[in-house]
C-alpha cells in the first residue's frame, strides 16, 4: 500500500492533478459523474467544484438513515507562480509568491518542478487542461556561506527576493512559453490563463531501521486523501450514505469557493436528499444521525526537541491514528467515544494530541465544514514529521492503520438517540 501511496504522491503534484487522480480511481470503481440538481446515475457517484474539490456518493440499498462523511484537504504548502518571468543578470526567474505556511529552507537547492492547469481557447469555449513540466525544471539558489556569514545562524529570508526560482539563462521565457503550449496541445495564442505551481517532484521511500519511516512530498495531505480514498472503496455497505470529501484551500484558510466553508458540501448533500426525494425535515434528521471524520495530519513528538510537545498527549510514528484534541478542533468527548468503539471493534490502534497549553492549535476542516453542515465530528490524522515541509515523513506502519480505520467507520452505522449514540 505504501507503494501506491507514492505513486498517489507522484502523479498528483498540485491540488488539480490530486483531485483528476481521485476522480479517475472513482471511474475505474464504476462511479458516474453527477452534476447536484440532475437525476442521480445510480447509487455510485461523485460532483466536482473547480477541478480541485471532490465528493462521492456511496448510497445504502434501503432508505438512508444519515451520512458517514470523511473531509480531507488536497492542496499543500508550495510556491504559486505569478505571470510572467523576468530576465536579469544572464538569468530568466519566475516571479512567485507563497501558498499556504510553509518551512521555506526545505526548498532551496533542489531541482523543483512546474505543475498546475492552463485555460485553452477552444472551439466550445474556454477549456482547462492539465499540464506537468516535468520534476526538474527549475532550482531555487541559495546565497553561500562565504557571502552571507548569517546563513548558518537562523538568518531571515526575505520572500520578495529570496525565493525566485531559477528557470534558465536569458531567453528561457520564450522557452516556458513553448513547454506549456506543448503540454496542453495548443497553441501560443489559444493560452488564456494558467494555474501554475512549483513542486517537490522527489519520489517517495520508505527508510530506516525495519523500514519505520515513509517519508515523500505533500503528505499534508495527500496521505489521509489516499487512506479515506481507499477505505471508501473498501469498506462494507451500511444503513448511511457514505460520502468521501476532498476539499482544496484548506492552507489558506477554507474559506473560498472549493473550500470546507463554503456550501458545497451542505448544498450537494441537500441536493442527494431532494434527488431522493426526501423532505426537508428528513434531510435534517439525516443530518442528526450523521458522523464525520475530519481528516488532516498531526505533529509527532520531535526526537530531537521533545519539549515541543505536550508531555502527556504526544503521538508517534507507527503507533496508529492519531485523534486531535483541542478547543479549536471539532474533537468533543462524544466524538471521541463514537469513533474509539469503532477502532476498538476493527483494532485499530489510537493515539492522542493535543497542544502544549501555552501553544494555540490550528482550526481544521471539520469545525470549518460544520458552520454550516452541523455534523458530529472528530479531528483524526497521521502522526507527522517536518509538517510543511517540502518533503514530510509518516510512520510507514500508520497508513494501513488509518485506512482500516476510515473502512471500519464506513462500515459502521451510527443512530443518535436521546443521549446516547449506537455504534452497529
Amino acid at each position: 500500500m505504501l507503494q501506491a501511496l507514492a505513486a498517489f504522491l507522484a502523479e498528483s503534484p498540485t491540488c488539480y492533478h490530486a483531485a483528476d487522480a481521485v476522480r479517475r480511481r472513482l471511474d475505474a470503481a464504476g462511479f458516474s459523474p453527477w452534476a447536484p440538481g440532475a437525476p442521480l446515475p445510480g447509487k455510485s457517484f461523485y460532483a466536482m467544484l473547480g477541478g480541485t474539490s471532490l465528493l462521492a456518493f456511496r448510497l445504502p440499498e434501503g432508505k438512508p438513515t444519515g451520512f458517514s462523511i470523511t473531509a480531507s484537504h488536497c492542496d499543500s504548502p508550495c510556491f504559486k507562480l505569478r505571470t510572467g518571468a523576468e530576465e536579469s543578470g544572464g538569468y530568466t526567474r519566475l516571479r512567485c509568491e507563497r501558498y499556504g505556511g510553509m518551512l521555506p529552507g526545505s526548498w532551496l537547492d533542489r531541482p523543483l518542478g512546474i505543475a498546475g492547469r492552463v485555460l485553452v481557447r477552444t472551439d466550445r469555449g474556454v477549456e482547462a487542461r492539465l499540464v506537468d513540466l516535468g520534476p526538474a525544471q527549475v532550482l531555487i539558489p541559495s546565497v553561500a556561506i562565504h557571502l552571507n556569514r548569517e546563513a548558518g545562524s537562523g538568518a531571515k529570508f526575505d520572500f520578495a527576493r529570496d525565493f525566485y526560482p531559477l528557470y534558465g539563462l536569458t531567453g528561457g521565457q520564450a522557452c516556458l512559453q513553448d513547454a506549456l503550449a506543448r503540454a496542453a496541445c495548443c497553441d501560443h495564442a489559444d493560452i488564456l490563463a494558467s494555474d501554475l505551481f512549483v513542486y517537490n517532484g522527489q519520489r517517495a521511500y520508505v527508510w530506516g531501521a525495519a523500514d519505520a519511516f515513509f517519508t515523500g512530498p505533500r503528505l499534508d495531505d495527500l496521505a489521509c486523501c489516499f487512506a479515506c480514498l481507499e477505505g471508501f472503496l473498501e469498506a462494507e455497505a451500511s444503513s448511511a450514505v457514505a460520502v468521501l470529501g476532498i476539499f482544496d484551500h484548506e492552507e489558506i484558510g477554507s474559506d473560498t469557493r472549493q473550500g470546507a466553508g463554503s456550501a458545497f458540501l451542505s448544498d450537494t448533500l441537500r441536493a442527494v436528499t431532494e434527488a431522493l426525494e426526501l423532505s426537508i425535515g428528513e434531510h435534517r434528521l439525516l443530518l442528526q444521525h450523521s458522523f464525520s471524520l475530519s481528516c488532516d495530519n498531526g505533529h509527532a513528538v520531535h526526537p530531537n526537541h521533545p519539549e515541543l510537545a505536550d508531555a502527556a498527549q504526544a503521538p508517534q510514528l507507527g503507533q496508529g491514528v492519531v485523534v486531535k484534541h483541542s478547543p479549536r478542533y471539532a474533537t468533543d468527548g462524544m466524538a471521541e467515544a463514537v469513533f474509539a468503539e469503532i477502532c476498538r471493534r476493527a483494532q485499530v490502534p489510537l493515539q492522542h494530541y493535543a497542544n502544549r497549553p501555552d501553544q494555540p492549535g490550528g482550526a481544521t476542516l471539520g469545525n470549518i465544514a460544520a458552520t454550516k453542515t452541523p455534523v458530529l465530528t472528530v479531528d483524526i490524522g497521521m502522526a507527522q514529521l517536518s509538517m510543511h515541509a517540502s518533503l514530510e515523513t509518516i510512520g510507514a506502519a500508520d497508513l494501513g492503520h488509518f485506512v482500516r480505520a476510515v473502512a471500519a467507520f464506513y462500515g459502521a452505522s451510527i443512530h443518535a438517540a436521546g443521549d446516547y449514540i449506537a455504534v452497529q
